[in-house]
């Protein structure tokens, strides 16, 4: 079996093996494919393509991350997985599985792509893009309406947690999980009390320079869209940024206010 046979057989594989998880996470994916730069049925692009994403799902059940090349050029491939560091080794390799899937879905043709879900990033291209931030695209999900009665409050707690996990994790280099820190704290302010819990990781190709740079970029995101929001996550193609809050404690003194939330799901 040669040719487009064997690029068909990979994804028939790929669709009957993982396409019952796929179909759950679909909604929750960015898929962003170069639009016109399509390859040909026959080449060799293709086939490199196929060595690197068969490479990264086998990795996936090894680590958290890890990155590929295959090909010379100019047909060379670049690929990487990244998933979230909370993940155990089987809910990693099953996000990338279930992501590579996409991939075949939707962007087969094309001579890049990138999927985002919630627990992990997928990615080739024939642009190396190891070591580098980039600004776009990027994805937030985040619930709406405020989460509490003082929202400002609420910001400023959010963000000095932050700014003290980004700190944490551009020195956390050579830890098992590189650059992933994972952290709670118990809040109190005038109304109540509630649980923070706040998460935020880097692609360890990068420096920690670039590490802190690419989540001061989530944050920005962050600031920008969902601050006050019950829960919210940022992923940029080389970093994430995740919080979320128990539901209020009320102080003896306080008013209960049970408050109705929805997700909503920004993509730039």
């Amino acid at each position: 079996m040669t040719g487009i046979n064997t690029h068909f057989a990979v994804a028939l594989f790929c669709f009957f093996s993982f396409s019952l998880r796929a179909m759950s996470q679909a909604s929750q994916m960015l898929i962003d494919c170069t639009q016109f730069d399509n390859v040909t049925r026959t080449s060799s692009y293709l086939s490199n393509r196929d060595t690197v994403l068969s490479t990264l799902r086998n990795r996936s059940s090894i680590g958290s991350y890890s990155n590929a090349t295959a090909g010379l050029s100019p047909n060379t491939i670049y690929g990487m997985f990244l998933c979230r560091g909370d993940l155990n080794r089987t809910s990693c390799s099953d996000c990338v599985n279930a992501t590579t899937l996409e991939i075949y879905k939707s962007c087969f043709y094309r001579k890049s792509a990138l999927v985002i879900s919630n627990e992990c990033i997928v990615r080739y291209s024939n642009v190396s893009f190891f070591t580098l931030v980039e600004d776009v695209p990027s994805t937030a999900r985040f619930s709406t309406g405020n989460s509490l009665d003082s929202p400002q409050f609420f910001s400023q707690t959010l963000l000095e947690k932050l700014d003290a996990l980004i700190l944490r994790a551009s020195l956390s280099s050579s830890l098992p999980v590189p650059y992933f820190v994972d952290d709670q704290q118990h809040v109190t302010q005038l109304e109540g009390s509630y649980d923070l819990h706040a998460m935020v990781q880097c692609s360890p190709d990068l420096d920690p320079r670039n590490c802190t740079v690419c989540l001061r970029l989530a944050v920005q995101r962050l600031s920008g869209c969902c601050s006050h929001a019950q829960f919210a996550r940022i992923f940029y193609t080389k970093c994430l940024i995740t919080y979320e809050i128990s539901a209020l404690q009320p102080n003896v003194t306080s008013l209960g206010v049970t408050k109705s939330e929805s997700l909503t799901v920004y993509i730039i």
